[in-house]
């Protein structure tokens, strides 16, 4: 099991930046997949980016280039900073925390999401 707690969204300006967080209550070097997730109002969730222990990562192509993931794992936590955010970037963000076990079983674990609206 995975707790995770999200923090950092908020509203800001078209153009503007904002750093989301999110602490694991385990140590995520340990978790096979992290990544962030948004859904927007009225549309289906969306994977926005992901790391893996090797520190690899992997983004959708609308965000490449202005969003970054990180982790800490010092801190049990990863990152996602956003920049040259745009309208179509609000929703909620959701944290992820993905584990593969045997027989090809995954386990996802969520947090409870924050909010980022972009006014235009």
């Amino acid at each position: 099991q995975v707790q995770l707690v999200e923090s950092g969204g908020g509203l800001v300006q078209a153009g503007g930046s904002l750093r989301l967080s999110c602490l694991a209550s385990k140590n995520i070097f340990s978790i096979n997949r992290m990544g962030w997730y948004r859904q927007a109002p009225g549309k289906g969730r969306e994977l926005v980016a992901t790391i893996i222990g090797s520190g690899s990562t992997n983004y959708v192509d609308t965000v490449k280039g202005r969003f970054t993931i990180s982790r800490d794992d010092a801190k049990n936590t990863i990152y996602l900073q956003m920049n040259a955010l745009k309208a179509e970037d609000t929703g909620v963000y959701y944290c992820n925390a993905r584990e593969y076990g045997s027989w090809g079983r995954v386990s996802d674990y969520w947090g409870q999401g924050t909010q980022v609206t972009v006014s235009s």
